[in-house]
């Protein structure tokens, strides 16, 4: 079992995660809310603003302070486009 700090101390199970997504588009803020009513929502941000969902395969959704390429890198692995850059911090 390999785990990944997701900020804060908090880690996850690497081989449990499905994906890790950005927070701004409408259907991931559905899919934020409909975990929250379902139960299944961990937010991991301790106050900070959202900037990673992570979607396991047991159906819970996590709330990371981190950006989706810091999860990545320490996840391992590469972001699938190198020349991809954040727009949000323009």
């Amino acid at each position: 079992m390999r785990l990944i700090n997701i900020g804060f101390g908090n880690m996850i199970n690497a081989s449990r995660l499905v994906a890790i997504v950005s927070p701004d588009s409408a259907p991931v803020k559905r899919l934020i809310q409909e975990s929250r009513d379902r139960g299944t929502l961990i937010n991991a941000t301790q106050g900070r603003r959202t900037r990673a969902v992570i979607i396991m395969d047991s159906d819970h959704v996590i709330l990371s302070y981190l950006q989706s390429e810091t999860v990545a890198n320490r996840l391992g692995g590469e972001v699938a486009d190198p020349a991809w850059e954040d727009t949000e911090d323009a």
